[in-house]
């Protein structure tokens, strides 16, 4: 089993920045990727990022390349999401998930996700 934990969401204007973290506890060793998604009022949950545990190596959506940095600290068993130039269509709840295959590395669906925390709001005004 494992546990996740996000923190670090809010409000913010257009062009802002926020940081999100996930804390993860349990065999966190077993994952094999870990990745960020979010979830807009009326919309589909979707991929916005993934790291893969191993190496740090990052995959991003295209609708956030450029403007959000994916990172993690494996020591302390947190992962990150740097937003930066915030737009109102990043308004969402923001998820953190986690799963142990290399499907979960290479489909970056919900589905290929095993553990998933609460979610956090994420708000930017025009």
């Amino acid at each position: 089993q494992v546990q996740l934990a996000e923190s670090g969401g809010g409000m913010v204007q257009a062009g802002g920045s926020l940081r999100l973290s996930c804390a993860t506890s349990g065999r966190t060793s077993s994952m094999y990727a870990m990745g960020w998604f979010r979830q807009a009022p009326g919309a589909e949950r979707e991929f916005v990022a993934a790291i893969r545990r191993s190496d740090g190596a990052p995959y991003y959506a295209d609708s956030v390349k450029g403007r959000f940095t994916i990172s993690r600290d494996n020591a302390k068993n947190t992962m990150y999401l740097q937003m930066n130039s915030l737009k109102p269509e990043d308004t969402a709840v923001y998820y953190c998930a986690t799963g142990s295959s290399l499907l979960t590395w290479f489909r970056r669906t919900v589905n290929s996700y095993d553990y998933w925390g609460q979610g956090t709001q994420v708000t930017v005004s025009s």
